[in-house]
């Protein structure tokens, strides 16, 4: 079992910034893969960040540049740094972890709202 506790969302002024942080607890050690995903209403679920227990990082392509996800493994902590925030950055933001290796394993947190708004 994993437990993922996110926290950092809230509203935030267009062009702004927010950080969003997720930490993990149970058998946090067995994880590959932490991410964010995000859904806005009446739309699907999607990747906007991942990060592998080797570093290695993916971006949805629309916060390339914009958005730089982090992993404390030492605090079994993921982090998402958003800038330059746009309206359609709204949505509810959820952490995932993943076992991509046998025992496979996929978790959630309970999702914390991101609102992009002046």
């Amino acid at each position: 079992q994993v437990q993922l506790v996110e926290s950092g969302g809230g509203l935030v002024q267009p062009g702004g910034s927010l950080r969003l942080s997720c930490a993990a607890s149970g058998n946090s050690f067995s994880i590959n893969v932490l991410g964010w995903y995000r859904q806005a209403p009446g739309k699907q679920r999607d990747l906007v960040a991942s990060i592998t227990d080797f570093g290695r990082v993916n971006y949805a392509d629309s916060v390339k540049g914009r958005f730089t996800i982090s992993r404390d493994n030492a605090k079994n902590t993921v982090y998402l740094q958003m800038d330059s925030l746009k309206p359609e950055d709204t949505a509810v933001y959820y952490c995932n972890a993943k076992r991509v290796l046998p025992p496979i394993f996929d978790y959630w947190g309970q999702g914390t709202q991101v609102t992009v708004s002046s």
